[in-house]
C-alpha cells in the first residue's frame, strides 16, 4: 500500500510534520506536530498547527491519530490543540515512562507529575499495529536518540523521527540522558532492513553543506548506500566513535528547556500556579 503523505516544514525549528492518509478512504493521522513558541516572550502560537488543520478540513479527512515519534527536545508539540479541534488519539512509545522519570527528576517535578505515560491516550510497544482506516501502521521501537523513539511504518512509508536524517546529513545525536550511539546503530539496522524502496520520512532537515534546499524524503536504498554516518556498510565501532565525537561538539537545542517539560506531558502545559499562569523551570547546570 502506498499512503498519501503531505509534509509541513517549520523553518523556525527545522521540523517536518506529516499528514498521513489512508489511500482507500478519509482516515488520516498527524505525525510530529509543532506548536509555535517565542522563547523571549513566552508566547505560544498555533499557526503551524492551523496549517495542518486546514489541510485536513479542506480534504474532508477524518483525523484518527496524532502520533509522536518521541519526546522532542527542539520544538513543542501541538497534539492537544489539534486533538481539541479535530479529535483523534495521541500516541507515543511506552518507554515514555523512562523519559518522564529521567526528566521529572531533572526538572524536580515532584509527585504531582505522573510518570506513567497517562497523559497520552495510547502507549505503543515494539510490534504493535495501529489502524488508520484500512491503512495499517507497524510500530518499531528504534531507541538511541532517546529511549522512547519509534519508527512508524505505513505501507511503503517509514516515519523515522530523529533516528535518521537525509543521507547527506547522517543521524541524530545520542548524548541526551538515556541516549546511546551503540543502541542507535542497532535501531538504524532495523530501519535499513526494510525493503529498499521504502520511503524514509525524516523528522528534521538542516540543509547539508552544498545543498540549497530543504529535503525530508529518501529511501532505504539511498540511506544504505549514501548516509554519511552509517551508510556503505560502516561498522558499528566506527559509527559509535564518529557519533560520540560529533556529539561532544554540539550545543543543547535552543528550545530544549520548554520542549521537554511540555512534550513529556503530551504537549500540555505545566499545571497553572495560584495566579492561573503556567510556568517553566530552568534547571541550572543540569543539561
Amino acid at each position: 500500500m502506498t499512503p498519501a503523505v503531505q509534509a509541513f516544514f517549520d523553518e523556525a525549528t527545522n521540523t517536518i510534520t506529516y499528514l498521513l492518509r489512508d489511500p482507500a478512504g478519509r482516515a488520516c493521522a498527524v505525525i510530529d506536530s509543532v506548536l509555535d513558541f517565542d522563547y523571549a516572550s513566552g508566547h505560544t502560537d498555533t499557526r503551524s498547527a492551523e496549517a495542518v488543520i486546514a489541510a485536513i478540513k479542506n480534504q474532508d479527512l477524518d483525523l484518527q491519530w496524532i502520533l509522536e515519534t518521541h519526546v522532542h527536545a527542539d520544538h513543542l508539540s501541538a497534539a492537544p490543540y489539534i486533538q481539541e479541534r479535530l479529535g483523534g488519539q495521541i500516541g507515543i512509545g511506552d518507554r515514555i515512562t523512562v523519559v518522564q522519570d529521567t526528566f521529572g527528576k531533572i526538572f524536580n517535578e515532584g509527585t504531582r507529575f505522573a510518570r506513567d505515560g497517562s497523559q497520552f491516550d495510547r502507549l505503543f510497544k515494539d510490534g504493535d499495529t495501529v489502524m488508520v482506516g484500512q491503512l495499517r501502521i507497524d510500530v518499531l521501537h528504534t531507541p538511541g536518540h532517546t529511549p522512547a523513539c519509534l519508527t512508524y511504518v505505513a505501507g511503503d512509508a517509514a516515519f523515522v523521527g530523529d533516528t535518521l536524517f537525509m543521507p547527506d546529513f547522517g543521524t541524530a545525536r545520542c548524548d541526551f540522558p538515556g541516549g546511546s550511539a551503540e543502541v542507535m546503530f542497532d535501531s538504524v539496522q532495523r530501519i535499513l532492513a526494510l525493503p529498499e524502496a521504502t520511503r524514509i520520512f525524516v523528522g528534521h532537515d538542516y540543509k547539508a553543506p552544498g545543498r540549497d534546499s530543504y529535503a525530508w524524503e529518501s529511501t532505504v536504498g539511498e540511506q544504505k548506500a549514501r548516509n554519511v554516518h552509517i551508510g556503505a556498510g560502516r561498522a558499528k565501532d566506527d559509527f559509535v566513535a564518529l557519533r560520540e565525537t560529533r556529539d561532544a561538539t554540539l550545543a543543547m537545542p535552543r528550545l530544549i528547556i520548554p520542549s521537554l517539560q511540555i512534550n513529556m506531558r503530551a504537549g500540555h502545559m505545566p499545571e497553572p500556579e495560584d495566579d492561573g499562569t503556567s510556568y517553566l523551570k530552568v534547571p541550572l547546570n543540569r543539561l
